[in-house]
Formats: structure tokens, C-alpha cells, sequence
């Protein structure tokens, strides 16, 4: 488990790291490239009172009035992704061994968002601790790899 944290204000290029069963394990942040805005990446960014619509808010008291919060958190959300001030990143994970790096993209999540108002922004945090496994079977089968080749060369 990553006992660091990233920073609530994280930037690409941040890292935390961890040690498990002598394994070194990075998450890095990194941009994410995708060009695509909020409301193409994510069906039901916008909110809708039609139940079968991808951002229907659900039944409830006033739904009118739910539905008018959402719709403004929704273009606030937008306006602060068009002026930068939150972006889409990846978390990237990384595993060692000895100071051998085994596997350099060894699980990866991207569309994650950063500095989103709207949160604590500890979902990079959160994700890289969902990948560690990923990574590590990952750095396990490599090292399972080098040494069934190891096998094969000795006479």
C-alpha cells in the first residue's frame, strides 16, 4: 500500500512511491493528451430530468431545482476545464527490483481528474492504490519471463 499521498494540487510528473515484498513501486501523474472536453468524455456530464437520458438525476424531492444545481455545477465544471484550472491526468505505475526497473508502465488509469472543485482530489491516490496488484502481477510476470530465459542460456 502507498502510505505517501499525492498532493491535493498535483502536477505532471508528481510521484509518490511504496515498497512492497521488495518491489519499489512508483505512481506517477501525466498528462492526459486527449483532447476531448468534459461533456464528450463523460455520458451524462449534463444533467437531465428524462429517466432514460445517460444524466438523469434520479427521483426525489424538487427535481426542478436539483436539476438547475447540477446544470450549474456542470458549466462551472466546463468553464474551469476551459480556463486549465482542472485537467484530465493519468496515473502511472512503475516497479523495481534491486534498482532494476522491470516494468516501467506496469498498470495505468487515465481520464482521472485533477483539482476538480467539486472533490478532495484524492482519486490519483485512490487509483494508484486500486493499481498496485495490476503492477506488481505485472513486475512478478517479468521476472518470471527474465528467468525462464536465464534457464535457457545456462549450459
Amino acid at each position: 500500500m502507498f502510505s505517501e499521498r499525492f498532493a491535493s494540487f498535483v502536477c505532471p510528473g508528481d510521484v509518490i512511491s511504496c515498497e512492497h515484498a521488495g518491489f519499489n513501486v512508483s505512481a506517477r501523474i501525466m498528462a492526459d493528451d486527449c483532447p476531448d472536453r468534459p461533456d464528450q468524455r463523460q455520458d451524462g456530464f449534463w444533467p437531465s430530468l428524462e429517466k432514460n437520458a445517460p444524466g438523469f438525476i434520479g427521483p426525489g424531492p424538487d427535481p426542478r431545482k436539483r436539476v438547475a444545481e447540477a446544470q450549474g455545477r456542470a458549466e462551472a465544471m466546463m468553464d474551469g476545464w476551459r480556463r486549465g484550472e482542472w485537467f484530465y491526468c493519468g496515473v502511472v505505475l512503475s516497479v523495481s527490483l534491486a534498482g532494476v526497473e522491470l516494468a516501467p508502465h506496469s498498470a495505468s488509469l487515465w481520464g482521472i481528474e485533477a483539482h476538480d472543485p467539486y472533490t478532495d482530489n484524492t482519486h490519483p491516490t485512490e487509483t494508484a492504490q486500486a493499481l498496485l496488484p495490476e503492477a506488481l502481477e505485472e513486475a512478478r510476470a517479468v521476472l518470471s519471463r527474465l528467468a525462464s530465459l536465464a534457464r535457457r542460456e545456462t549450459p
